[in-house]
């Protein structure tokens, strides 16, 4: 494909960033990620990535999208010791979602594919390939200073200097992508060069995390994937995930000032409350590897770029610099790799207006997960925001699509393909969906049980 320009600067070499730089590298001549951390060269914590040591999720929609953008890479995660989560199988996950456990146990009619893996694994993989392009160039150990605009308003270098000293230099540049995460400037950027600073969705959730890498030496759990949501009730919520080399990952979250412990036996009395007897027992016995890392997530934050008069050309942002999930969805690594496929639709369409493109687009790829997670947020009376009445009712909805696929697997299915960004909520609302929706509802009725479920705890296998 033709080229349309000479030189491409990513701001940020996470994962967001590595999939901006590859999209990047079939456009332009050369292109340079600028990133803070010294990069290691193989699966390793890093002091940029401190959500890195909590449990991440692979959605089967993020999955599909890295591999159009990395073909083979699924194989290669899989070869190398991340766990697979068959597509044909859902038999070895347990979701407890909103109080209702959700059957997993039929054969879906369409594979729902996910992998299981540690950030610094998958990220690792990612940066394996990028570096692999020949066009592609990482300059690690240095901070992106100060956006530089010509006498257009256009940006087009970037001040950076390196974190061990010296002079700072500038990089010129024919786009400018700033994938630097919640912590980027160019909010800040755009106000102090008249442009304004972009409207902001905000929920402050306040989640603090507790996680713990184990090893089973016997009595090893026989779901791959355990995971218990937060309830009105009881704001806090647990996991456990099988990742690479036989390890796995224990992750204890609360929210709105409910912290869980800081060491081992206290994670395991925190999730008895809410996990399956058995699969505390086996918790009980396992060996914990290394420290118990916790970490606080103040607010969603969602930057409504899409929706500015104007923005500069030269310009663009990306992945949790436009949206910043609360992580107890797993979302935004799945986000970014469907922004990624979002950039290369645009950029096969030219370089014109190009800023203002990518951003709508962009603003596609957040609106489902958006809608999502906040809904679950403010389905929570614990957090503070507005429950507008799109929100009322279709939390209203969710819960009983909930409650029927306790029972139906076909509404599981058709539930799960939606949270993994498959399929789009609109599935939820097909006539044989709502259908199956309204008869479970009546069954519980008719059977006297509660349409909202206490909070229920894994099924033990």
């Amino acid at each position: 494909m033709a080229t349309i320009g000479e030189h491409a600067v990513v701001l940020g070499a996470s994962m967001g960033g590595l999939l901006a730089g590859r999209v990047l590298s079939d456009y332009f001549d050369n292109v340079t990620l600028v990133e803070r951390d010294v990069l290691p060269d193989s699966p390793a914590q890093r002091r940029g990535v401190p959500q890195g040591r909590h449990a991440h999720g692979l959605l089967s929609g993020g999955l599909q999208a890295l591999a159009r953008l990395f073909p083979g890479l699924p194989e290669e995660l899989a070869a190398d010791g991340a766990t697979v989560l068959a597509g044909t199988d859902l038999s070895l996950v347990s979701l407890t979602l909103g109080g209702h456990t959700l059957s997993l146990d039929g054969e879906p009619s369409k594979p729902i594919e996910s992998y299981l893996a540690s950030r610094p694994f998958l990220e690792a993989h990612v940066r394996d390939r990028v570096r692999a392009i020949d066009n592609v160039h990482i300059l690690d150990g240095h901070d992106a200073v100060e956006l530089l605009m010509d006498d257009t308003r256009r940006v087009t270098s970037v001040l950076v200097a390196d974190r061990n000293g010296g002079p700072g230099r500038a990089i010129a540049a024919d786009l400018i992508v700033d994938a630097m995460g919640r912590a980027g400037r160019t909010p800040a950027f755009l106000e102090s060069a008249g442009f304004g600073r972009p409207a902001e969705d905000r929920i402050a959730v306040a989640v603090a995390y507790s996680s713990q890498l184990l090893r089973f030496a016997g009595n090893t759990p026989r779901d791959r994937l355990t995971l218990v949501g937060p309830v009105p009730e009881r704001p806090y919520g647990g996991s456990l995930f099988a990742y690479e080399d036989d390890t796995w990952l224990l992750t204890t979250a609360g929210m709105n000032g409910h912290e869980p412990p800081g060491d081992l036996p206290g994670m395991i009395d925190f999730v008895a409350e809410f996990m399956a007897p058995e699969l505390v027992e086996s918790l009980r016995g396992a060996q914990p590897l290394g420290p118990v890392a916790t970490f606080r997530y103040p607010a969603s934050v969602r930057r409504r770029y899409e929706r500015m008069v104007r923005f500069p050309d030269g310009l663009l942002v990306f992945g949790d610099a436009i949206c910043s999930f609360n992580p107890v969805y797993g979302q935004g690594m799945s986000v970014a790799a469907l922004e990624a496929l979002a950039l290369r639709d645009c950029l096969d369409r030219g370089a014109d207006d190009l800023g203002r493109r990518f951003l709508r687009a962009a603003a596609g790829c957040t609106n489902t997960a958006w809608q999502m997670a906040s809904g679950a947020d403010l389905a929570l009376p614990e957090i503070p925001g507005r429950r507008p009445a799109s929100i009322r009712v279709s939390n209203w909805y969710t819960q009983r699509v909930l409650t029927a696929a306790e029972d139906d697997p076909v509404v599981t299915e058709a539930f799960f393909r939606v949270m993994n960004l498959v399929d789009p909520p609109s599935r939820l609302l097909h006539p044989s969906i709502v259908r199956r929706v309204a008869l479970g509802a009546s069954r519980r009725r008719r059977s006297g049980q509660p349409a909202h479920a206490k909070p229920a705890v894994a099924v033990p296998h």
